[in-house]
């Protein structure tokens, strides 16, 4: 069992990548649970079609008497187990954060692999999460950083998010993700990453128009178009946590 909390800026694929490696360990015979714990603007089950269903994680989270595997749905084309949250705004109001975390430890027993999906920026839903965590994985995008700032924008923001990864103890990697650069320009930036920071980079994703359009169907694009760029490159990425967490 391992649980995983995703971390990333607001628009750097945070969730897409989620969805994704997700998707990748199920395909290979592991059982996996996605779960959204961005309490407030939740859109992880988007990604999985899953955006009118009776019972969410704020069900459960308002509701203790109820079954949290009511919430827990199986994705059809991915194999992912998903428990996505409400986007109703009744339902996000008083919702506690220690309640979440206390929900990944009662149900993470149950799964070889759990996904939390953060909020955006500092991730104050999930961070109660990380003392039941194993894996923190950074997203960035480096697409909207002026070029002569690439390197300092990046390594602000990875120390800035790996800072909690630490604090708990966590083992921490990073994704690029929808890159548009060259080549050249990827190398020096995971060069400060891994050398400069000490930072373990498992794959870079390039932009793909595949990826929006997995998403607007609600299938992850390693199942929608597994032979796309983004899709090659979220594999990579999650063969390295495969190894990671199973060697």
């Amino acid at each position: 069992m391992a649980v995983i909390v995703m971390t990333g800026r607001g628009g750097a694929g945070k969730t897409t990548t989620t969805a994704n490696l997700s998707t990748y360990l199920a395909q290979h015979e592991y059982r996996v649970l996605a779960v959204d714990g961005d309490l407030y603007l939740p859109n992880l089950g988007f990604h999985f079609g899953l955006d009118n269903v009776k019972y969410t994680v704020h069900s459960i989270l308002r509701d203790p008497s109820l079954n949290p595997e009511w919430a827990i749905y199986k994705h059809r084309e991915t194999g992912v187990y998903v428990m996505p949250g409400s986007t109703n705004l009744h339902d996000v109001i008083g919702i506690s954060p220690q309640k979440l975390r206390d929900l990944v430890d009662e149900v993470k027993y149950k799964f070889g692999v759990v996904f939390v999906d953060s909020p955006t920026g500092v991730p104050f839903d999930t961070l109660p999460t990380f003392e039941v965590a194993d894996y923190q994985i950074i997203v960035v995008e480096i697409e909207r950083s002026p070029i002569y700032s690439f390197e300092t924008m990046v390594e602000n923001e990875v120390n800035k998010l790996r800072a909690l990864g630490e604090e708990y103890g966590l083992k921490i990697g990073v994704v690029l993700n929808k890159v548009r650069e060259s080549a050249d320009v990827v190398d020096k930036i995971i060069e400060a990453i891994e050398e400069d920071m000490d930072v373990p980079v498992l794959s870079w994703v390039p932009y793909d128009e595949a990826v929006p359009e997995s998403i607007n169907i609600g299938v992850p694009v390693l199942a929608y178009k597994p032979k796309s760029e983004a899709a090659l490159s979220f594999s990579e990425a999650g063969e390295v946590l495969e190894k990671w967490i199973f060697g």
